[in-house]
């Protein structure tokens, strides 16, 4: 659906007068569908850019879950379409939770402030999505010789993501740097858009004031049925006789809280109805494994490519995802998973003990405790006590409640209509 540019100009409930020229995206994690992950900025941006707004990209090529080619060139330029792709060559990682990682933040922040500008059309506005809570500094800095507007997209909560999943002391010197980082990029931001539905709550908390805070989710990968194809990789993880399947895909470390399933797993070993297939990486995973060496009612698979995701869920019957006890989670929860398990329509079993959406919302799982074993194994049995149908039913809840709320389109088209009326283009 192409929306003239009179959406910015007059259109759209008739908010807007101003016509809105020029838009930078800036997202170390802004990757695109042509180097195989599709994230939600490089997504807003295609939006913008196919609706007549001269829209820029920024992002970096050190991404864990994209493959850059590699580059001479700190500065590389691409065009697709209309959309203007520029990604900074930057300090690679392997491990997401590394010191690596922290210094290709940090390489990220030092490479914008030194790009050349001039070949980039003016700013109306500047876009900063944080995973790397620094990236808003420039986006400060952007607003001041500028004059535009800067709308600050929190995805993951810093400094708290940092004390409550990591474990870092609340008084360690980075933690107090961020936090005053945080509280400036909240105050001087034009505009605050959360992937988390509760987000305002933190806002207020850090601030000690309401200030409007504008929901909008991750969205969804368009081309997700189109994945489905089989795979006998993804096969042979699977058992040769008739049996529920409860799958997990994602990764294996502290943050995501698996030794309850662990638990779980050994627990039911006895059971021949049911059977657990885990894929994924991380710094648990080899403990996991010895631990379930012997037990005969689990495979437990190397890490799948993007591609392969959608046909692993198709083959599962039920899908379970855990997160740690967090005040993190009060604020909701923003995870590509559970949006991926909802578009598979397949019942969810989610330990997870914040703020509840979604799965509610749709009716297409539970919630149970994260830290009880016995509540995950009367979660997984609701579920598997069921027909085929009674499941499909479920799923299918879930499946059509996410192509209804969090559809690309859809989410653009919210987002930048609040965008309209919240940073007021107006004569």
């Amino acid at each position: 659906m192409l929306i003239e540019n009179q959406f910015f100009n007059v259109i759209i409930g008739g908010c807007m007068k101003k016509e809105l020229k020029s838009v930078w995206i800036i997202s170390k994690y802004g990757s695109t569908k042509k180097y195989g992950v599709s994230s939600k900025p490089y997504r807003t941006a295609k939006f913008l850019s196919e609706n007549g707004i001269n829209t820029y990209l920024i992002s970096s090529d050190s991404n864990h879950l994209a493959e850059y080619p590699k580059s001479e060139h700190r500065y590389n330029w691409e065009n697709e379409g209309e959309l203007n792709h520029i990604w900074i060559k930057t300090l690679k990682y392997k491990k997401s939770a590394s010191i690596k990682r922290v210094f290709s933040w940090l390489a990220f922040e030092w490479h914008l402030f030194r790009m050349d500008k001039r070949k980039l059309q003016r700013p109306d506005a500047v876009i900063i999505s944080s995973l790397s809570l620094l990236t808003v500094l420039y986006g400060l800095y952007l607003k001041k010789i500028y004059k535009s507007k800067l709308v600050f997209e929190i995805r993951d909560i810093y400094p708290l993501t940092l004390t409550e999943e990591l474990g870092v002391s609340k008084y360690n010197p980075i933690v107090w740097l961020f936090k005053i980082i945080e509280r400036v990029g909240y105050k001087e931001s034009d505009i605050i858009v959360g992937t988390m539905p509760n987000l305002s709550s933190h806002v207020k908390n850090v601030l000690g004031y309401e200030k409007k805070v504008f929901y909008s989710p991750l969205g969804i990968n368009d081309n997700w049925d189109l994945m489905r194809a089989p795979s006998k990789r993804v096969d042979e993880l699977f058992p040769d006789h008739s049996c529920i399947v409860i799958g997990y895909a994602g990764s294996m470390g502290t943050t995501n809280a698996l030794d309850s399933f662990i638990e779980t797993i050994e627990y039911l070993q006895s059971d021949n109805e049911l059977y657990f297939v885990l894929v994924g990486q991380g710094d648990q995973k080899e403990e996991y494994q010895n631990r379930l060496k012997n037990c005969r009612n689990v495979t437990v698979g190397p890490k799948l490519e993007q591609y392969e995701i959608p046909y692993f869920l198709s083959k599962c019957d039920i899908l379970y995802l855990s997160t740690n006890d967090s005040k993190v989670w009060e604020y909701g929860q923003s995870m590509n998973k559970l949006v991926d398990y909802m578009k598979a329509g397949k019942p969810v079993v989610a330990s997870y003990s914040g703020y509840p959406s979604m799965l509610n919302e749709a009716d297409s799982g539970i919630f149970v405790n994260t830290n009880s074993t016995e509540a995950i194994i009367e979660g997984i049995r609701k579920y598997a006590n069921m027909d085929t149908e009674g499941r499909q039913e479920i799923g299918t809840k879930g499946k059509r409640w996410i192509e209804e709320n969090y559809a690309n389109e859809v989410v653009c088209k919210k987002y930048f209509d609040e965008l309209c009326d919240l940073i007021s283009f107006k004569e």
